[in-house]
């Protein structure tokens, strides 16, 4: 799947990126949202290319799941990864919309342009997505308010336990967001 915008070309890892993935997975201030400490930032290359892997295999499991690439079409450089994929321990297949950028592209509206875009292609197929984050990811949740997910506040998390600063958004609450 490529999903292009006007400066973005959203699209499968390739083993070419993964410098590039290692660059971004092995600093702490973009790991520390990802998943709870202890944070171990990626080690080496080949970390990266299992890493690429997993996101290839998680698409061929299922078309409607991915994790893409988010290349900045005037320098090719991959500034980090969008997601739509399933929730963990999810009953009833909830699936998550997700994002995280190499410091140095944060603050150019990639993320938000990134994930609209995927957002109009992955609701008419599932319906409905979450996005949960932990409760002190400010620039994550900017991101979700600027999309107009609709916001569920802090709440125990079924998938990843704990609390966290949910958002939800149904297919048609995104058309009409996209209408209006």
């Amino acid at each position: 799947m490529i999903i292009e915008t006007e400066r973005l070309v959203l699209r499968p890892f390739t083993d070419a990126d993964a410098e590039r993935v290692l660059d971004i997975h092995s600093r702490l201030e973009v790991i520390r949202w990802l998943d709870d400490p202890p944070w171990t930032p990626m080690a080496d290359l080949d970390e990266a290319r299992a890493w690429i892997a997993n996101w290839q295999r998680v698409h061929e499991k299922d078309e409607r799941d991915v994790g893409l690439a988010i290349e900045v079409r005037e320098t090719g450089v991959v500034a980090g990864t969008i997601m739509a994929v399933p929730l963990p321990k999810a009953q009833h297949g909830e699936k998550q919309v997700g994002w995280h950028l190499h410091p140095d592209c944060v603050g150019h509206g990639y993320v938000t342009e990134a994930a609209s875009a995927l957002l109009d292609h992955v609701l008419p197929l599932v319906g409905n997505l979450w996005c949960d984050m932990f409760a002190d990811n400010a620039p994550s949740a900017a991101v979700a308010r600027r999309l107009g997910l609709r916001e569920l506040g802090v709440r125990p998390d079924p998938w990843y336990g704990g609390e966290s600063l949910m958002f939800h958004v149904t297919r048609d609450e995104w058309q009409a967001r996209r209408s209006a």
